[in-house]
Parts: C-alpha cells; structure tokens; sequence
C-alpha cells in the first residue's frame, strides 16, 4: 500500500474539491491509502474502508503571510500533512494551499537533500510531441546562482527518470539563444557547469534551448530560475485557455461553424485534451527529504486528482531514491562549483 497524506483544506475550494478528488482516486487505485488532513466534521462525506482522518484544527490561508503559516498556525492541515511524511506515516503530501507556506513548512519539517542548497517546483509542460517537457524551477526561488542550477538539472533529470522509466532524461539550459556566448554571467557559468556534468555522466544535458522549445519537446527537462519559470508556467496555462475558449466560442458562431466543428470534433476534442493544463497538475518539490506535491490553489477535482497521481507515481517509483543516487553520483561536481563561489550545502 502507499499512503499519501492529504491537506484538504488548502485552496480555493477546499474539502469540496479535495474530497471528491480523493473519492476518485481510490477507485483508480486498489493498493494506495490516503490520510485525510483537516477538520474531521468536514471531511465526514468521504468514508471509504482505505481512508483514515487526521485531525487539523487550524487552515493555511492562500494570503497568509509565510511567517503566519510557518511560526503561529502550527496545527494547520497542511503542517499536519507533511508532518505525517517526516514521521514516516505517508509516502508523500500533496496540497493546493499557500505554495510560499507549503515550501517554507516543507524545508523547515523535512530539511534538504545532502548536496542541495535549495529545493525547487517541478512541473509538466504539454508539447507538440504529444508528451511533456519538465521544467524547474518554476517559482520557488526568484534568484539563482548556476550553482543552483546545476543543483535543479540533476534534481530533473531524477524526476523524469523515476516517473517515464528513462535511464538518461536529456536536459536543456533555458537561454535567448542556443549559442554558449549568449544570456547573463550566470548562464553562462550555468551552462559551463551543465557540460562538465555531461562529460562526467552525471547529467544528459544537450545544450541551451530556447523558450519555445518548451512546447515543441527536443529536451526532456529544462532548467531555469524561478522567475523565468513561473512566467513561462502561466504564460502556457493562459495560452491553452484562450484557445480552447476561442474554439467553443467559434463553435456557436454559425451553422458552417457548427457543421465544421461536428467533421473536425475528434482532432479538436484530441487537441483541447492535450492542451487542458489539469492533466498536468502537480508540481513537485524537490531537494527535500521528503516528497511534497503542489497543486494549483484553485484546481477543480479532476485537476486535484491528477495532483494525487503524480505524489503516488513518483512514491511507487521510489522517486526520493532516486535524487538521492543522482545527487551522490554528481556530488564531486557540486562540491567543486560551491567550493568555487564560497558557499556550502546545508
């Protein structure tokens, strides 16, 4: 069995949202057990033989400063929740709450990697092959060194190789161009330490790629700061929502429209799936001792539930393990780039 623990307070909709998710979930999944997280008078209308509630008196707010949900609310459903992780009770957390709460409760509780300065949010892209192209960091850290960056490939490369079975993920710097001379000092280091770590073996990194390689996949896994990240991140999600809108809009236009939408329905029905970002909630946080999934605040059900697929995915995967092994194999190279700049993993 693998036990996932749920805040189901957190978001926009709360138990609402999550407890249908939940509902949901265990019926796709006979060997996984889920630890409900919250007040028990509201997730009564979830009863199901594989499904334990946990007692949380107090809810992370989505304003709430991070100070208030790391110091004051030490009973919050979503502290709980990963406090069921670092007990060793579930396998992994997954939330919708406060994403800058959810990061700092989850360092703070689980504590980093041996090698990692930071952790980072991980998350899938749709592109034009049909697949998804990972990229980190998407929001959790705003300012980077290419130390970090390098930290966030390996990181990478671990989370696509544990969750599509591939031994070797191939991994892009993002860049303004694929030449070695163009982007910041940073990037530029960034991409010197990404090529070391090629040549060692330690990362399948094939050079810089550009911001719309995201969506046309010629890497498995692209690397960025945060900033740029979660940019990009909403960028695609407002995108993919203008055009699937634009297309029903259409639909109502005419008779023409109607009689052209009913010949095209299946291709634009296929389209308008691959392109729903629910499909591809549920960012992981990585680098911590612990996995800790987000996802979006204001997720529906299908969209939580996707979150919930990928928190048990990457548990039955031994996606933790696997970082880990990543992470010793590539240590030398870490070592070498923090010794260089003075600084040190915690």
């Amino acid at each position: 069995m693998i036990t996932l623990a749920v805040d189901c307070m957190g978001g926009d909709h709360g138990p609402r949202v999550t407890l249908a998710a939940c509902r949901k979930f265990l019926d796709s999944h006979a060997d996984a057990r889920l630890l409900l997280v919250g007040k028990p008078e509201e997730l009564a209308g979830l009863v199901h033989e594989r499904v334990s509630v946990v007692a949380a008196t107090e809810v992370v707010g989505m304003d709430d400063p991070v100070e208030v949900a790391l110091r004051k609310k030490k009973d919050s459903s979503m502290r709980v929740a990963i406090q069921q992780v670092k007990d060793g009770a579930a396998a992994a957390a997954v939330s919708a709450g406060n994403t800058g709460a959810l990061m700092a409760i989850s360092r703070y509780l689980l504590k980093t990697l041996d090698g990692i300065d930071r952790p980072a949010i991980a998350s899938q892209l749709p592109n034009a092959k049909g697949e998804a192209t990972t990229v980190l960091d998407l929001g959790a850290n705003v300012d980077c060194s290419a130390e970090h960056l390098l930290q966030f490939a390996v990181m990478g490369s671990a989370l696509v190789s544990a969750l599509n079975n591939e031994e070797a993920p191939s991994v892009g710097l993002l860049n303004i161009g694929e030449e070695m001379i163009k982007g910041s000092e940073v990037i530029k280091r960034a991409g010197e330490l990404l090529r070391a770590a090629g040549k060692a073996g330690s990362l399948n990194f094939c050079g810089n790629v550009e911001g719309n390689d995201i969506f046309k996949g010629p890497v498995d896994v692209v690397v960025c700061d945060g900033f740029v990240g979660n940019v990009a991140l909403k960028s695609s999600e407002g995108v993919a929502s203008m055009i699937t809108g634009g297309l029903k809009q259409e639909f109502k236009r005419s008779i023409f429209t109607k009689i052209a939408a009913i010949v095209a329905y299946p291709v634009l029905s296929a389209l308008m799936k691959r392109m729903d970002h629910r499909r591809y909630n549920g960012a992981a946080l990585l680098g911590l001792r612990g996995l800790v999934f987000k996802s979006h605040g204001s997720a529906d059900a299908m969209a939580f539930e996707h979150a919930l697929n990928r928190a048990y995915d990457a548990a039955r995967n031994n996606l933790l393990d696997r970082v880990r092994t990543r992470i010793a194999a590539a240590q030398p190279l870490l070592l070498a780039a923090q010794a260089e700049t003075g600084t040190s993993a915690p």
